[in-house]
């Protein structure tokens, strides 16, 4: 999806107040979509979209665009036609806020203070009660998928059950119920069979602060009904001391292989002594994390069978990596695809005082995400000589340095500059892979373009339209697809893009209305739509968790 300008476009940072400021409008019941073109017979299904919605509740404002309420969408495609609806997700959250007509839960970049009028006595309660937060659960980033379930997630401990049809909110689920951690990521990973391996940071726990690898079953143990939640057989694959009790790392997502998991403990850090005292000293959250320039990022690697570190300590320099694109093995190494920063100031641009106020000035500020890989080996000789490479490889450029405590020190290739919202051909998660499908940016978040990246030939194509901003794309695989670019037996215009707006973490902004329209070699008049769904003949676009048919999934 997009947001064409019309003919008379509005100044950047009018845009920006428009795009990123302005509460958006549910749609409960489903709209058919004006289509233009053809939409191939074979694509059927739902695709679900989560992000925030609302940033104003009465006369109160969120500090952050990540606060924003959530909002759900679904765009239904049956029979060569689309049917778009959206509703907000009524979370606790959400009916406290609209009940009281303020924003009355905290979120991690907007602490919200209990009523002035109220006594000395509830002000005292609500300050305690603060010092270890019950976190929001205004699941806003993605849509998992669990067994036969669906739910919306954040980063918290809470992820809220939804139907996927009717977009109803339905139960919250508390993960410290069945897996003890605090925080969780909205970016798990699925295999084959549809287990859900997933990975959160538990804090200060029986005196130790560790990241949990925990894995969710596709069925309910000793049960093949449907209804059954999987939820509660959830199991704790494997848990990584942090290096720090009080100052965890942030992370975002994390990688796997067929047998590894790859996590990076990043000197973007929580601060929980700050974090304890933040509502008392009126700051929010967000404000208890900070980068540290002059640390190290540590590279774990869990080996699944084994489910125990990789002895060897391995590190690189100082980044910030919110999404991990794919890993695999390689001749004794894992290869790991990452989008890093050079720090995270990417955070800091996303307040809405900093998106409505000097936008270009300030977006230039922020470090260029940038597509890296490094490589990792597995098993170091001994008898290597230090300062030698250890990787070996005719396919990359990374190194791994031995050291002369037996540490290695990994420098990654630098791929490509200015890119993000990575997706990849799901079939290769975890394997060895060609191409990565993303949103081009360059100076600003604002995505300008669309690209398919070939990690061999490091090779581009790209689509981008003027006055269009498109945002995550979505991977759509063909029935019969022989590679993985989607090449099939079929001809090549059913090749399908669904790319949107409504994105999981760098969303652009809302729509209410659907319209379906062609691009590349086609593309017809759109100004003034606000949503494109469209296929080209050059480029393949497609969704890491779904099939071609009825698949309900999110990101």
């Amino acid at each position: 999806m997009s947001i064409p300008a019309t003919a008379s476009s509005p100044s950047p940072s009018s845009s920006m107040e428009i795009i990123f400021g302005r509460n958006k409008k549910e749609q409960l019941e489903p709209v058919s979509a004006t289509v233009t073109g053809k939409i191939p017979a074979w694509l059927q299904g739902t695709l679900l979209r989560n992000g925030p919605g609302m940033h104003t509740v009465g006369d109160s404002k969120y500090n952050h665009w990540f606060d924003g309420l959530a909002l759900l969408h679904s765009f239904s495609i049956r029979d060569g036609e689309v049917f778009y609806r959206s509703k907000y997700l009524q979370s606790d959250t959400y009916n406290a806020n609209i009940e009281a007509n303020k924003i009355v839960v905290s979120e991690f970049g907007t602490m919200a203070y209990p009523d002035p009028c109220k006594n000395i006595f509830s002000k005292a309660f609500s300050y305690l009660s603060h010092t270890i937060p019950d976190f929001t659960d205004n699941c806003l980033i993605n849509v998992m998928k669990c067994g036969d379930d669906f739910y919306a997630t954040t980063e918290t401990n809470y992820i809220r059950k939804i139907n996927p049809q009717t977009l109803e909110t339905l139960e919250k689920v508390d993960y410290r119920k069945y897996v003890a951690v605090n925080l969780a990521t909205s970016h798990p990973h699925y295999d084959e069979a549809g287990n859900v391996l997933n990975m959160g940071t538990s804090i200060v726990d029986k005196g130790r602060t560790k990241y949990v690898i925990f894995k969710i079953p596709a069925t309910a143990a000793g049960t093949k009904k449907k209804g059954k939640s999987p939820l509660k057989h959830a199991e704790v694959f494997c848990s990584i001391p942090s290096r720090s009790l009080l100052s965890p790392s942030y992370y975002h997502s994390f990688g796997v292989t067929e047998n590894y998991v790859v996590f990076l403990e990043q000197p973007f850090k929580l601060d929980i002594l700050k974090m304890a005292t933040a509502y008392v000293r009126g700051v929010s959250w967000a404000s208890c994390m900070s980068f540290h320039r002059e640390d190290k990022t540590y590279i774990h690697v869990i080996d699944q069978r084994t489910k125990k570190l990789v002895p060897t300590k391995f590190y690189t320099d100082p980044m910030v990596v919110f999404h991990h694109v794919n890993a695999y093995e390689e001749d004794g190494c894992v290869l790991f695809d990452v989008i890093a920063y050079e720090d995270s100031s990417l955070y800091q641009l996303f307040y809405l005082a900093n998106l409505n106020q000097n936008f270009e000035e300030n977006s230039r500020m922020t470090s260029v995400p940038t597509l890296k890989r490094f490589a990792v080996p597995l098993h170091v000789d001994k008898n290597a000589e230090v300062g030698s490479n250890l990787i070996k490889l005719a396919s990359t450029k990374a190194t791994a340095l031995k050291e002369k405590d037996g540490h290695v020190y990994c420098q990654p290739e630098v791929l490509y500059e200015g890119l993000e919202l990575p997706r990849i051909n799901y079939a290769h998660n975890g394997k060895p892979y060609r191409y990565v499908f993303a949103a081009e940016v360059q100076w600003s978040p604002i995505p300008t373009k669309i690209l398919k990246y070939d990690v061999l030939t490091k090779s581009t194509l790209k689509w981008g339209e003027e006055c269009c901003w498109p945002a995550e794309p979505v991977f759509v695989p063909t029935p019969d697809a022989k590679d993985e670019d989607n090449a099939s037996q079929r001809p090549s215009r059913d090749h399908v893009v669904l790319d949107s707006i409504i994105s999981s973490h760098c969303q652009l902004g809302m729509v209410c209305m659907p319209e379906i329209s062609t691009f590349g070699k086609e593309t017809g008049d759109i100004q003034g739509s606000k949503v494109i769904l469209s296929y080209t003949e050059n480029l393949n676009y497609g969704d890491p968790v779904s099939k071609h048919n009825s698949k309900k999934v999110g990101r």
